[in-house]
């Protein structure tokens, strides 16, 4: 009888089993804090709440800032005179009178309405720089110190609303200019801080629509100024500061005892402390920027989302500033520009997972810069003349333009805002949002100015001809990006290295 080969096994062998997947950081922390359930959703509302106040005070010089209307007084050869000439700074004081109380607005209790543009414009603008100041001394500071994104948002909140609070004390323009400065030096960021915060707390398949919530705030508390401005006609301005800066107050409140700190940033200040020794950015409170700037695809994204952030700022703080230029009422019309934040937010609440990120940025800034452009050329016609029916639609038409204008670069921004947080990890997220937000304030500060020295001079078509241009253009460096639809967040900058390197196409033969 045959032996069996005794080098041949018995039973066959076994298949090696597979090693168990290790999971990434973002796999891990979402195993720990959930998809999303009812207690992230009261959280991350009450962290987007704060977007109704810092809407409230970036918007809230379109009232108090305003130049009432005003009428000629009834004195025979005067009044016929003052309707003819139809400028203020053209007749003398005694002919013309002020349609509401002189302390309705810092133009007429301060007779600011013949002093020049840059002074008119001034403290919109120091409002806009403080943004810009703020942002660049307090915005990596949630990232790279031990304050975190909780507490970074409950010291901008609490900044902004005692220092709105205080403005009620100015005396004249230059202190409420200064004021309208640490209002927004503290307001900078809080939209960034309450942006990401609320992300962090959920997992990647709700970030979009979590993100949305704080636009959708942001359109409550923009909406609520024209309804408080209007109950307010007839009153003092520092009133309106008042309303807006005191229920601010007690939300402050509200952060610090009911308002959890980020899971991700926790798991990531852990992971630092762990490898201490071979990492000197935790000493350094700015090292976020340096992070960014030293890495050639992350300076790269943070030039282009920051170009593109820049043209839509100038058109989304311009607008409402300039919106009451257009000769119409100027609480309808800034309740029309509010409005139009609220099907914005719905647009990209519904449609944020199906949208590719990079078309839908630059489609929005082309539909924004086309609008604008065109109300231009009709306040051109306008301005040439026509018969009174022919004025009255052509200004419906201006109007109906600058809310489409507005609309684009309102849905533009709440991607941009969206792709942001995708483009960077988390070491550096909030740094690198913080800082788009800068070049969107950074819009801000050059547009008061423009539209004062356009309506000065009564050229408003200028002002939207340069805010469709700069939109238009800075919209195509959107072009240089990246898509991240349907990307996993990373936390380290070495992980999205990996991720790039990982997505590098394979040499071709």
């Amino acid at each position: 009888m045959e032996m069996a080969d005794p080098t041949t096994p018995l039973l066959s062998p076994r298949e090696p089993e597979e090693a168990p997947k290790h999971k990434s950081n973002d796999e891990t922390i979402e195993d720990s804090i959930g998809d999303f359930g009812w207690k992230q959703f009261v959280q991350s509302l009450l962290i987007s709440f704060a977007w109704v106040f810092d809407a409230q005070q970036t918007f809230i010089s379109v009232f108090t800032d305003a130049q009432p209307a005003w009428h000629c007084n009834h004195q025979d050869q005067e009044h016929d005179y003052c309707r003819a000439t139809g400028n203020i700074c053209q007749l003398p004081r005694s002919s013309w009178s002020w349609d509401m109380p002189d302390n309705s607005s810092i133009v007429s209790e301060w007779s600011l309405e013949c002093t020049g543009s840059v002074v008119t414009g001034l403290p919109a603008s120091s409002f806009f720089m403080g943004c810009v100041a703020g942002g660049l001394i307090l915005s990596t500071l949630a990232d790279s110190s031990s304050l975190g994104r909780k507490n970074m948002l409950l010291l901008s909140c609490l900044l902004m609303s005692l220092a709105g609070a205080f403005t009620v004390f100015s005396s004249n323009i230059w202190i409420y200019s200064a004021l309208r400065f640490v209002c927004g030096f503290g307001r900078a960021t809080i939209g960034t801080c309450s942006l990401v915060l609320a992300t962090e707390l959920v997992g990647k398949r709700w970030r979009g629509q979590v993100g949305i919530m704080g636009f959708f705030c942001f359109a409550v508390g923009f909406l609520s100024l024209p309804a408080l401005a209007y109950l307010n006609q007839g009153s003092s301005w520092r009133l309106l500061y008042l309303w807006t800066c005191i229920p601010a107050l007690f939300y402050c409140v509200l952060i610090h005892f009911f308002v959890h700190e980020s899971p991700r940033w926790l798991f990531v200040r852990a992971h630092e402390k762990e490898l201490l020794a071979t990492r000197k950015s935790n000493n350094d409170l700015y090292s976020a920027i340096g992070m960014l700037v030293e890495k050639s695809w992350a300076m790269k994204r943070l030039a282009g989302v920051m170009a593109v952030g820049f043209g839509t700022g100038m058109v989304y703080y311009g607008m409402p500033l300039g919106v009451g230029r257009l000769g119409f009422n100027l609480y309808l019309s800034v309740t029309l520009n509010a409005l139009s934040e609220l099907p914005a937010a719905l647009f990209t609440f519904f449609l944020i997972g199906r949208l590719n990120r990079k078309p839908s940025v630059l489609g929005f800034n082309t539909l924004s810069a086309t609008c604008s452009l065109t109300c231009g050329a009709i306040m051109t016609m306008t301005a040439g003349g026509g018969g009174g029916e022919t004025v009255r639609w052509r200004r419906g038409l201006e109007v109906g333009l600058e809310v489409v204008a507005f609309f684009g670069a309102c849905t533009g921004l709440n991607v941009l805002l969206i792709y942001t947080l995708e483009l960077f990890p988390t070491c550096v997220r909030n740094s690198a949002v913080a800082l788009v937000r800068q070049a969107l304030v950074l819009g801000g500060v050059v547009s008061p100015v423009l539209v004062a020295a356009a309506a000065k001079y009564g050229v408003m078509m200028l002002s939207y001809g340069v805010f469709g241009v700069t939109i238009g253009l800075c919209g195509l460096f959107a072009t240089w990006l990246p898509e991240t639809r349907g990307r996993v967040l990373s936390d380290t900058m070495e992980e999205e290295e990996h991720k790039l390197s990982d997505e590098e196409p394979a040499p071709v033969c």
